[in-house]
């Protein structure tokens, strides 16, 4: 589990297409501190786990469903990911509960500059858009933020200049696209209201 609570960025150095499985290496420099193979790390949101280290080096694989469903298999070597590890029993719980289990990916429609900060205007899949409210939780690319207005097409976000700076968020254009994880509560009470309403 993560709290979306992004610790920095780390690039990725290498990547090795196999049989069904693409392979990240990535430079986690100091966020490598204690790391075992067999750990989850949240790369941009997707709970990965490593299979090997070598110095600051990990390396993650990736099967098909993940490379597809996320936008993993669009990064490039010289990628940056937004990184961090997963929660331990006494850690601060500052943003919300992720699982890193990624629902889809979305693309950003516009991006306007707020002061120091920016409004990122994000489409509204169909596919989650009963999940999306204002004022609720999402992860996006791993960040836990808080959702603005909504309509049935797009999504707002208002990012402050921290998460600018902590996170690859203030290096996309229009056009890309970002990972998005629903909140689990939400969830959760959405489709039981729903299943009790198709009840009646």
């Amino acid at each position: 589990m993560f709290t979306g609570i992004v610790a920095g960025t780390a690039p990725i150095v290498k990547i090795e297409d196999k049989d069904l499985i693409r392979s990240f290496t990535v430079d986690l420099g100091k966020y490598i501190d204690n790391l075992e193979i067999g750990a989850s790390v949240a790369l941009d949101g997707v709970c990965m786990t490593v299979v090997s280290i070598e110095n600051n080096l990990v390396k993650f694989d990736a099967i098909e469903e993940t490379l597809t469903r996320t936008t993993l298999g669009s990064l490039n070597v010289n990628s940056s990911v937004n990184v961090e590890r997963s929660l331990k029993m006494g850690d601060e719980l500052g943003g919300h509960i992720i699982s890193g289990h990624v629902l889809m990916a979305a693309k950003i429609l516009q991006i306007t500059d707020k002061g120091d900060g920016k409004d990122i205007l994000v489409e509204n899949p169909s596919d989650a858009s009963h999940y999306i409210l204002e004022k609720g939780y999402i992860s996006i690319d791993g960040m836990s933020l808080t959702i603005g207005n909504v309509s049935q097409e797009n999504f707002s976000l208002h990012i402050i200049p921290e998460t600018l700076r902590v996170t690859t968020i203030g290096q996309k254009k229009v056009g890309d696209y970002v990972n998005i994880e629903i909140d689990s509560r939400t969830q959760a009470v959405v489709d039981t209201i729903r299943k009790s309403l198709e009840v009646k």
